[in-house]
């Protein structure tokens, strides 16, 4: 996954009024600083957020965590969608001022400001149907005693670490601060260094519109610097952090929440290796060997290969000359710049790197001579030098992949196992009817998070049933996915109650269903619409 940085900066915006920080740096106070990858120029930036800065948005969060969680899921629903419409209503400016700072390009850049709005849109749809509280509510008759009941209840405040390839789809406003906030968790943001100047900008107009649409000032906040991302880390009034980013950051920020004196969660989406396997019979066609040369090509370079889904290894029948084919269609590809200097420069680092431990260049695009430059390549290695631990199977961010043969079903048995878990991986077949369909689908799904037949990883999509997570390394968490549905129930934890009263209960779990969500009585499931005043229902 793109470098997210472990910890980095802004001053912090709370959803008040009041709540914002001078835009005029203080002698001595760092700030961030703002480049431009097509050219590398440096603008300034916003300053860091200082302890005392940070301490009061701490304190606001944890003030008003209560508050925001009690909050009618509908009511949560309609602060996103406000926060959508002012997204929506900015795109130009928001896409003109990413652009500035992540070279993505404007209609990338627009396109995902409507996704971004989407997204947030879509979480106060899953707040308000109310499956993620889990409500459980069992009578005498079903236990054996006296009435128990059960539920999901939010976390508390939620510290996220947005990642640099998405600026507004896993940005300040994107799927981390959503969910958390439609489960009810105060939200507080560590702006990215990748795109300073637009995280505070995106900040701004989150904290307006919360603000305008009642939310409590606590509800939501954006810190910066590096300093700051670590405390928000080691604040014992965060309950649970999101992190989307490399894998070194990621395991940086998990062992640092470990050590604190109450350990908290961190739901670090990192990312791997996606596989990509080509099938005999898929590679026995020329039509769709070439067919499959493109896509993957498409595939790996797409976003000059700045997606944590990228297919960073296509696996193919020894003599189909795929590298070849892959070779052929990179001549179609565009060079272009990275996200960052840093990047760049690791991109270039670890294609040598690969190189080093065995792997030959077939194809490259020559650099582009300006800015945070990356040659797109594609390199072959023999299947025997893919052993565990080699720099072979480890991700290298940026436009890069390798092509690697296999003999037979047994020896694609041994490298799938060598590989480490990933988020996506991918089998091109033949048709429904291709007999390695069935074994392949399996081993994957036992490695992956995500498994796609005939198509390519990269797009994740919003909805009840993706799937955007996977085993330890691509996530610290890998019954957790950071987008979907089920995003929410990161930020939740269970609690049984057993005989309280009805006015001491949580409103979710009442009598009448006065929040009109989906819930499961006796184990029977539910419909909110099944709910009456006076019942149980």
């Amino acid at each position: 996954m793109s470098p997210a940085a472990v910890p980095p900066p802004e001053a912090h915006h709370g959803a008040g009024p009041d709540a914002e920080v001078s835009r005029t740096p203080e002698p001595n106070r760092a700030t961030e600083v703002s480049r431009d990858p097509r050219t590398g120029a440096a603008t300034p930036g916003p300053p860091a957020t200082t302890p005392a800065e940070l301490s009061a948005a701490l304190a606001a969060a944890a003030r008003d965590a209560d508050r925001f969680a009690a909050t009618a899921p509908a009511v949560r629903a309609g602060l996103l969608a406000a926060v959508a419409d002012a997204l929506e209503e900015h795109t130009g400016e928001l896409a003109a001022l990413a652009d500035a700072e992540t070279a993505l390009g404007p209609e990338r850049l627009r396109g995902e400001v409507g996704r971004a709005a989407a997204q947030l849109r879509f979480y106060g749809t899953v707040a308000t149907e109310g499956g993620w509280l889990g409500v459980r509510i069992d009578g005498p008759g079903t236990t054996g005693s006296g009435e128990l009941r059960r539920m999901n209840r939010p976390l508390g405040p939620v510290a996220v670490f947005g990642a640099s390839n998405f600026p507004f789809a896993f940005g300040v406003a994107g799927h981390d601060t959503a969910s958390a906030l439609a489960a009810g968790c105060p939200v507080l943001v560590k702006a990215h260094p990748a795109h300073p100047l637009l995280s505070r900008r995106l900040g701004d107009l989150v904290s307006a519109a919360l603000h305008a649409a009642g939310a409590p000032e606590g509800a939501f906040s954006l810190v910066t610097g590096f300093d700051a991302g670590l405390a928000l880390v080691d604040a014992p009034e965060v309950a649970a952090v999101a992190f989307t980013g490399s894998q070194s950051g990621g395991t940086a920020l998990v062992e640092r929440a470990a050590r604190r004196l109450v350990p908290v969660p961190v739901f670090a989406e990192m990312g791997t290796v996606n596989p990509v396997v080509l099938t005999p019979a898929a590679a026995g066609d020329r039509g769709g060997l070439a067919g499959a040369a493109e896509g993957f090509t498409g595939s790996f370079t797409l976003g000059q290969g700045q997606f944590c889904t990228k297919p960073g290894l296509l696996l193919a029948p020894a003599g189909s000359g795929a590298a070849d084919a892959v070779a052929g269609a990179l001549k179609e590809v565009a060079p272009g710049v990275l996200l960052t200097e840093s990047i760049a420069a690791a991109y270039r680092q670890g294609v040598a790197d690969l190189v080093a431990a065995g792997a030959s260049p077939v194809a490259s695009v020559p650099a582009l001579t300006r800015g945070f430059a990356a040659e797109p390549t594609v390199l072959t290695v023999p299947a025997r030098a893919l052993r565990p631990g080699s720099r072979l199977l480890a991700e290298c961010f940026g436009p890069v992949a390798l092509v690697v043969e296999y003999g037979s079903g047994a020896q694609l048995r041994e490298i799938l196992a060598a590989l480490q878990p990933s988020l996506a991986a991918a089998v091109i077949s033949a048709g429904p009817a291709d007999p390695e369909l069935p074994w392949l689908v399996e081993h994957l799904a036992r490695r992956s998070g995500r498994v796609v037949v005939d198509g390519w990883p990269t797009g994740v999509a919003t909805s009840w049933a993706q799937q955007h997570g996977g085993p330890w390394p691509a996530t610290s968490r890998p019954e957790a996915t950071s987008v979907g549905a089920s995003a929410l129930d990161r930020f939740t934890r269970p609690v049984a109650y057993q005989g309280v009263p009805q006015a001491a209960l949580p409103v979710a779990l009442r009598d009448g269903n006065p929040w009109g969500v989906v819930r499961r009585l006796d184990g029977v499931p539910t419909p909110a619409a099944a709910g009456t005043a006076g019942g149980r229902g």
